[in-house]
């Protein structure tokens, strides 16, 4: 049976995206012209720089940086086009066949171009210097600085080149199978074969045995996958281990620490300062308990909306309350979020097939960001698109930047994200008179908020037990997976929250987990920092948003901290982190108090 007629409707079925403004189609020809004509263009630049980065003035660097810009952003247009054909449809024999040779034939375009950031990462600190103070090499003095802080962890030429190579077979190779796999699976619920976000949706349900059979419809299923995910994830972590010892990193976090721009002391002290404040998660749920008139409160509870939240929104009216949003913080942002609907940048629909869960694809900068959700008409996808959205803001107004500096490290990632959720979160408040409505409202911002500090960071908690682990004991078996994830969950939720067996096993689900190490941090991050800017726009009012986006604009050129201090924003002071940390206990109090009411 199509699982898609079981969802009620949402208005969003026949949303999807147009990729035309890529490519036509998977036979279009101009994909096999365009992958040829790069690999011609990469082997002109190597034979005329390979082995002469050292000898290069300015002038001839940003000649050089201008060229190989242009063939990455051309390379990875093909690639970007045939990833968003598999994620709308990972089941299609086409589209998979096309992401794996845009895989192998870019990762050996990456071989052909390495020399560059190599030779570039080797030259002397004089040398150096003097190049980074030139002013015709101002636009790329970002990337080339971060390509230096490498120096340490990088292999010979002949090395890298294979690591590439390989690459492609190995842990890529795994990320899409996981990917498949999940993407593929059914669980039986009331009778019927449904997809694992159709199921999760369920949590969200008013009717607490609804929750309680889609956890176990859920934990049905993971078992059933189990033995494949733990050995994928054993895989990935191996994989990671082999990687950092090659490179010499310190521990397993370290690479991504460098990626995200961010020394390992600052990411220990958001983990400190988060964990030291779990305290605020068991206090919500017990006071959740309490609203919802339970004796205990289970997994499949923490996402039941209180009564007077449970209502729909159908696509189009989401879209209403996005822009309207959006708009009075600024109406250039408005415009850009408008152009995704307008211009068919989005696919919304929930189908079979489809990539579970939401992304915003920067795509590359000569074209536009594409936005991929499954929506259902709930209040939470409501506040999913805004999300989706900012980001989608946020890639579009850094395209100017170019392909080597428009993107952001992941610690900055999930700034318009967050905001966008903020936005539209205090706009619906606004025009809520009813005190028990806003406490509904309210209850879900935490959640959301929740899920987004003190969850992301109990699952770092647990990919540092497990990458560790797996260092240190070997090959582990689920059991011992769960074990360290009962355990990291545990230590967040206190006594507040009953955990179960059913919920041993949701860790093998978690695509992050396999992409991209160390990633869930970067949540934390953002959202501590976007309620530090929230506060600020409070304090500054219509003076803040074209800062703002100014700061959204910069995209990747500058380091985090100098980006944010327009904003009056010190991200180098330890106790940074705890000035969100109070922005959340304070809303639980707010909670309290008009519970109280």
């Amino acid at each position: 049976m199509d699982d898609t007629k079981i969802a009620p409707p949402s208005g969003a079925e026949e949303v999807a995206w147009d990729l035309t403004d890529l490519y036509a189609g998977v036979d279009d020809p101009a994909l096999e012209h365009d992958l040829d004509d790069v690999d011609s263009r990469a082997d002109s630049l190597a034979k005329e720089y390979h082995g002469h980065i050292a000898d290069l003035d300015a002038g001839s660097m940003f000649t050089l940086l201008e060229s190989y810009e242009s063939i990455l952003e051309d390379a990875y247009k093909v690639a970007v086009f045939a990833h968003l054909l598999w994620a709308s449809n990972t089941e299609e024999a086409a589209a998979g066949a096309l992401m794996q040779k845009t895989m192998e034939r870019v990762s050996r375009l990456n071989q052909k171009l390495i020399f560059l950031e190599l030779e570039w990462a080797n030259i002397t600190d004089k040398q150096a210097k003097k190049l980074l103070a030139d002013p015709s090499l101002s636009h790329y003095r970002h990337w080339l600085e971060l390509t230096r802080r490498y120096r340490p962890y990088l292999l010979s030429e002949p090395e890298e080149k294979l690591l590439a190579e390989k690459a492609v077979t190995g842990r890529e190779a795994w990320e899409r199978f996981f990917d498949e796999v999940h993407s593929a699976a059914r669980y039986e619920f009331d009778g019927q074969q449904m997809t694992e976000q159709m199921v999760i949706s369920k949590l969200y349900d008013v009717d607490r045995d609804v929750r309680q059979r889609a956890t176990e419809s859920i934990s049905t299923g993971l078992k059933l996958l189990s033995r494949t995910t733990t050995y994928i994830f054993n895989t990935i972590l191996a994989d990671k281990f082999s990687d950092d010892h090659l490179r010499g990193y310190s521990s397993w976090i370290s690479a991504r620490n460098l990626s995200n721009e961010v020394d390992d002391r600052m990411v220990d002290t958001l983990i400190e300062a988060v964990t030291a404040r779990y305290d605020i998660v068991a206090r919500y749920y017990r006071l959740k308990q309490r609203l919802l008139g339970l004796d205990e409160l289970f997994e499949y509870d923490r996402y039941a909306p209180l009564s007077a939240a449970d209502r729909t929104y159908r696509w189009n009216e989401a879209r209403d309350i996005v822009l309207g949003a959006y708009g009075k913080f600024h109406p250039r942002m408005a415009e850009i979020a408008n152009m995704f609907f307008e211009k068919k940048w989005i696919d919304a629909s929930a189908r079979p097939g489809k990539r579970s869960g939401a992304f915003s694809h920067g795509c590359v900068p000569s074209v536009h960001p594409y936005i991929l959700v499954n929506y259902k008409p709930i209040p939470r996808e409501v506040r999913t698109l805004a999300h989706e959205l900012g980001h989608g803001v946020h890639q579009y107004l850094a395209r100017p930047r170019g392909l080597l500096q428009s993107g952001t490290p992941l610690t900055m990632a999930e700034t318009a994200s967050v905001f966008g959720e903020m936005l539209v979160f205090e706009d619906m408040l606004s025009r809520e008179t009813d005190p028990v409505m806003r406490l509904a409202m309210l209850t879900q911002t935490i959640e959301d908020s929740f899920a987004t500090i003190f969850r992301q960071v109990a699952m770092n908690r647990f990919e540092h037990a497990i990458h560790n682990a797996r260092r240190e004991e070997g090959e582990l078996t689920a059991e011992r997976f769960s074990e360290a994830w009962l355990e990291t969950q545990r230590a967040m939720f206190g006594d507040s929250v009953t955990l179960t067996n059913n919920y041993s096993l949701w860790w093998s689900y978690i695509p992050h987990f396999v992409s991209t190490p160390g990633y869930v941090y970067a949540y934390a991050f953002g959202n501590l920092l976007v309620l530090a800017l929230y506060a600020r726009y409070q304090e500054m009012g219509a003076d803040f948003a074209p800062v703002y986006l100014d700061m959204l604009a910069a995209g990747r050129s500058d380091w985090p901290h100098e980006i944010v201090k327009p904003l009056g924003i010190d991200l180098t002071d330890p106790r940074f982190w705890d000035q969100g940390l109070q922005i959340m206990d304070g809303m639980v109090h707010d909670a309290e108090k008009l519970a109280e009411e």
